[in-house]
C-alpha cells in the first residue's frame, strides 16, 4: 500500500559547507527507526541535484556530501533550496524534505571591465552626469548590497542612485569645470564594497580624457523606455524607437545610435539597433524561461569633435506564452505485477514539471480509460500509479498505459508517457483434458513397452505454472498393482503397456491418469482411460477328452451295422479359448482319409459324425476317420481328432448301446418322440417363466406405497464382450478389470427394477421391508427357473443324442 509522509521537513545549510557538515537528524524527524533503514531500502533522491547531500544509515543524520554553491544552483534567485524525496519500502512511504541553502559572502563585486574610458569635452557644464556601469555581485541580500566610493579628486563626485532608482545607472557628476590645457587626463579609482561580513570589494580604473570643442551632447526624450514583448515574438519585430536630439548643428548635430560598449553579448545576440534611425529590432530567440527581462543601455553619439553622447535605458519585459509542454518522469517501482496483487498496490511514481509560469505551468494528469489502474495525487505535481481492480493474466497479460499531462494554457499543451505493466502469472488454473474419458483399443500380445495412447492436458497459466507432468493414479487390478500393466511418461503423456496383454485374461483395463502442474501449490486433474484388449487368434482349438478313448488316443465308437442313413453315431468336441470368429469352429474330414467306401461324414459346425447311407455287410468292420477342427481366425489354427468307428452286429452290441439299436430299428419313430418331448418341454418352461415374472411383478407393486408414481424398470443385460464368442471353456473364466472390485463374469443378468416412489421416500427416507422381501423372492425365483431349464434341457438332449453325447454351450447367443 502507498503511504504518503505527512507534512514536509525543512532544514537549512550554508553554502560552501565542508564535507560531513551536519544538516539534521532526518530519520528521527521522519519517525523512522534506525534499525529499519537498511531493511526498508531507505533511498534519498535529490531530483537531479547530484550527491550534494547524503544520509548516514547508521545514525540517520543528513550531512553535506559535496560542495554546495548557491550561485551555481539558483543563480540570483532570492530563494534557494534542495528538494529531497525520501523513499522507504515495506510499506512504501515517500517523504518530502526541503533543505534551504543559505547565502554566504563568497563572491566579491565585479565590474564589467577593469578599466572604463570616458571622453569628456572641456565645455561640459557643471553638474553634467556621466553614467558608469556598476558592479555586480553573485550573492544575494545583504551580501549583494553594494556601496561605491570614488578616489579623492576635485573635479568629479560619485552619484549613487537610491534604492527606488535602481534602474538609474551609477554616474560621475562634474563639480569643477574641466580645462584640457591644465588637465588633459584624469585617472580615478572606483571601488565597490558589498554588505557581507567580511566585506569584499571590487575596483575599476576610470580614465577620463578631456576633449575640446563640441559642447552639446545628444539628449533622449526619456532616460528609461519600458517595452513588453511575448517570448514567441518573430525575428525582425520592432521593439522600440528611442529618439535623441542634439542642439548643435552640422556634424555636431548628427547622431549615431548604438548599444553601450559594455553591453552583454546576450543582448547583442537578441537585439539590433539601427545606427541611423535608432530602431531596436529582435534578431534572436526570446525565452521567458531563460530571462524574464532585458536591460539595454543605449547611447546616442554625435559626429562632432570631440563627439558627445547621450544615454538612456531600454527595459524589455518578456511576457510568458504557453510554449513548453509538460514533462513526465516515471519511476517504476514494482514490475511485473502479480495477478493476485491487492487493490491499492503502488505500481509506479510519476512526477510532472512545466517550465511555463502561472496557468501555463499548472498541470493535470490523466490515465488511459478502462484499465484496472488509477492515478493518485500525492504531493503537488507528484502522482502514484496504483492498482484499482483485480487482474487476470489469462485474460490480459500486459497493459500499455498512457499517462497524459496537460497544462492550463490556451491553447493547452500536453505530453504523454507510456508505462508497460506486465502481469505476472500465479498458479490459478489446473491442467484440463479435452475429454473426461478416453477409449483405447489395443490388440493382445502387444510387445512390452509399446505405446498405446497419448494423453494431453492444457494449462492456461504460464511458465512453470503451465508445465504439466503426468502420472498414474495407482490402484489394484485384481491381485496386482496397476503399475505392473501400464506406465505413463511424465512429460509427454505417452501411455505404454509394460507387458503383453492377454484378451483371455483381461478384456478391459480401466484406470486414471493424473496431470499436475509445477506451480506452488500444484494443481491437477484426472482423466479416465478405458483400454479394451482386442482378441487375436492365438489359441488353437482344443479337443475335449471323450468318454471312450483308445490306447493310441483315438476316439472309439461302436455302431450297429443295422443303422440307417443320417443317424448320429458320435461327436467330436472341441473348444477355443479365443472369442468371436477366432473361436468359431468348423469340422471336416481330411481329404486323404475320405474314400468312396467310408459311409460317414462330420457336421460342419456341430462335429457330429453321422452315416451317409445305410450300412451293409460289405462295409469294412473298422473305419479310421481323421477330423480336422479349424477356427475362423486369420490365420486359421487347427487341431486333428482321430475317430475309430467299429461296426458290430446286433448280437455283439453291449448293453450300453441298446438305445442305438433301437434307433436303428425305428429311427423315424424315435425322432418323432424326441421332437414332441422338446415341444412340450419348451412350452412348459416358457409358461413357468411367464408365471414367475407375473408373480414377481405383483409382489413388487403390492409392496410399494399407494401414493406416488411407480414405473416398472427395464431389465438390463450387460455382457462384457460386444463381439461374443462361439465356444465356452469350463477351464477358463473371463475377467473385466477396472482397477476396482472383484473380477466380473462374462454374463450378468440383472433382475427387473422399479424406480423409487417419491411419496414413500419423502415420508420415511428408506425402502420398506416388504420391498426388500419381494426383491429377494423375485431373484430367487428367476435363479430357480434357470437351474430347472438347465437340467431339463440337458436330460432331453442327452436322451435324444445318445449315451455318448453331452450338451455343448456357446458363449455367442447365435
Amino acid at each position: 500500500m502507498w503511504v504518503v509522509g505527512s507534512g514536509q521537513l525543512h532544514y537549512s545549510v550554508p553554502e560552501e559547507a565542508k564535507h560531513g557538515t551536519f544538516v539534521g537528524r532526518i530519520a528521527q524527524d521522519l519517525g523512522l527507526e534506525l534499525a529499519e533503514l537498511v531493511p526498508r531500502l531507505f533511498q534519498l533522491d535529490s531530483k537531479g541535484r547530484g550527491d550534494l547531500l547524503e544520509v548516514n544509515l547508521q545514525n540517520g543524520i543528513l550531512f553535506v556530501n559535496s560542495r554546495i554553491d548557491r550561485e551555481e544552483l539558483c543563480g540570483r534567485s532570492a530563494e534557494c533550496s534542495i528538494h529531497l524525496e525520501v523513499i522507504v519500502d515495506r510499506p512504501l512511504q515517500v517523504f518530502h524534505v526541503d533543505v534551504e541553502v543559505r547565502d554566504i559572502n563568497d563572491n566579491p563585486p565585479v565590474f564589467p571591465a577593469t578599466q572604463k574610458n570616458l571622453f569628456i569635452a572641456e565645455s561640459r557644464p557643471l553638474d553634467s552626469r556621466f553614467p558608469l556601469e556598476g558592479a555586480s555581485d553573485a550573492d544575494i541580500g545583504g551580501n549583494a548590497l553594494l556601496t561605491y566610493r570614488l578616489s579623492p579628486n576635485e573635479y568629479f563626485s560619485l552619484d549613487v542612485p537610491t534604492s527606488n532608482q535602481q534602474v538609474k545607472p551609477l554616474g560621475l557628476v562634474l563639480r569643477k569645470p574641466l580645462d584640457r590645457e591644465e588637465t588633459p587626463e584624469l585617472h580615478l579609482l572606483l571601488t565597490a564594497t558589498d554588505g557581507g561580513k567580511p566585506e569584499l570589494t571590487g575596483t575599476v580604473q576610470v580614465l577620463i580624457t578631456v576633449l575640446d570643442v563640441n559642447d552639446n551632447a545628444p539628449v533622449f526624450d526619456r532616460t528609461l523606455y519600458t517595452v513588453k514583448l511575448p517570448e514567441n515574438v518573430s525575428i525582425g519585430t520592432l521593439v522600440i524607437h528611442p529618439n535623441a536630439s542634439d542642439l548643435d548643428e552640422g556634424l555636431n548635430g548628427d547622431i549615431i545610435y548604438s548599444f553601450s560598449s559594455d553591453v552583454s553579448p546576450d543582448i547583442k545576440s537578441k537585439f539590433h539597433m539601427d545606427p541611423v534611425s535608432g530602431a531596436i529590432t529582435v534578431i534572436g530567440h526570446m525565452d521567458f524561461e531563460e530571462s524574464r527581462a532585458h536591460k539595454i543601455p543605449v547611447e546616442a553619439v554625435d559626429k562632432g569633435f570631440p563627439p558627445l553622447a547621450g544615454h538612456c535605458t531600454v527595459l524589455v519585459e518578456v511576457v510568458d506564452v504557453n510554449d513548453n509542454a509538460p514533462q513526465l518522469i516515471i519511476k517504476t517501482l514494482s514490475l511485473p505485477v502479480k495477478e493476485d496483487a491487492q487493490l491499492g498496490t503502488v505500481i509506479a511514481l510519476i512526477s510532472v514539471t512545466d517550465l511555463d509560469a502561472d496557468a501555463n505551468g499548472q498541470v493535470t494528469c490523466s490515465l488511459t480509460p478502462h484499465v484496472p489502474f488509477k492515478l493518485v495525487s500525492t504531493y503537488k505535481n507528484y502522482y502514484s500509479l496504483v492498482l484499482d481492480s483485480a487482474l487476470d493474466r489469462e485474460s490480459v497479460s500486459a497493459y500499455e498505459l498512457v499517462v497524459t499531462a496537460r497544462d492550463g494554457g490556451s491553447p493547452s499543451l500536453w505530453a504523454t508517457a507510456t508505462v508497460s505493466v506486465e502481469v505476472a502469472d500465479v498458479n490459478d488454473n489446473a491442467p484440463a483434458f479435452t475429454q473426461s474419458e478416453y477409449t483405447v483399443f489395443v490388440k493382445e500380445n502387444n510387445p512390452p513397452g509399446c505405446h498405446i495412447f497419448t494423453v494431453s492436458a492444457g494449462d492456461a497459466d504460464a511458465q512453470e505454472n503451465a508445465l504439466v507432468s503426468y502420472s498414474l493414479v495407482e490402484r489394484r487390478v485384481g491381485a496386482r498393482a496397476l503399475s505392473n500393466y501400464v506406465s505413463v511418461h511424465s512429460e509427454s503423456g505417452k501411455v505404454y503397456a509394460l507387458q503383453p496383454l492377454d484378451h483371455e485374461e483381461l478384456e478391459l483395463l480401466q484406470f486414471q491418469v493424473s496431470a499436475r502442474d509445477a506451480g506452488v501449490p500444484p494443481l491437477g486433474s484426472n482423466v479416465t482411460l478405458q483400454v479394451f484388449v482386442l482378441d487375436e487368434n492365438d489359441n488353437a482349438p482344443a479337443l475335449l477328452a471323450p468318454r471312450m478313448r483308445g490306447t493310441d488316443g483315438a476316439v472309439s465308437e461302436l455302431v450297429l451295422r443295422s443303422v440307417g442313413a443320417g443317424v448320429v453315431v458320435g461327436k467330436v468336441r472341441a473348444v477355443d479359448a479365443d472369442s468371436g470368429y477366432n473361436a468359431w469352429l468348423s469340422y471336416e474330414v481330411q481329404p486323404e482319409t475320405v474314400s468312396a467306401r467310408i459311409p460317414f461324414r462330420v457336421g460342419l459346425y456341430t462335429g457330429e459324425i453321422s452315416t451317409t447311407r445305410a450300412l451293409d455287410e460289405t462295409d469294412a468292420p473298422r473305419h479310421r476317420l481323421l477330423v480336422l477342427v479349424k477356427d475362423h481366425g486369420e490365420p486359421a489354427l487347427t487341431a486333428t481328432a482321430t475317430v475309430l468307428v467299429s461296426l458290430v452286429d446286433s448280437g455283439q452290441a453291449p448293453k450300453a448301446s441298446s438305445r442305438a439299436s433301437l434307433g436303428a430299428t425305428g429311427p423315424e419313430v424315435t425322432l418323432v418322440d424326441v421332437n414332441v418331448y422338446l415341444i412340450i418341454a419348451i412350452c412348459a418352461v416358457s409358461s413357468l417363466l411367464v408365471l414367475t415374472l407375473l408373480l414377481y411383478t405383483a409382489l413388487r407393486c403390492s409392496a410399494l406405497p399407494t401414493e406416488g408414481e411407480c414405473t416398472l424398470g427395464k431389465p438390463t443385460l450387460v455382457c462384457s464382450s460386444e463381439v461374443g464368442s462361439w465356444s465356452y471353456s469350463q477351464q477358463r473364466r473371463q475377467r473385466v478389470c477396472s482397477g476396482e472390485g472383484p473380477p466380473k463374469t462374462d454374463l450378468m443378468a440383472f433382475s427387473p427394477g422399479l424406480s423409487p416412489c417419491a411419496g414413500s421416500t419423502e415420508r420415511t427416507g428408506e425402502p420398506s421391508a416388504s420391498s426388500d422381501l419381494s426383491g429377494k423372492v423375485g431373484c430367487s425365483s428367476i435363479l430357480f427357473i434357470y437351474i430347472i431349464i438347465y437340467f431339463f434341457l440337458k436330460d432331453i438332449f442327452n436322451y435324444s443324442q445318445g449315451p455318448n453325447s453331452f450338451i455343448h454351450f456357446s458363449r455367442n447367443p447365435a
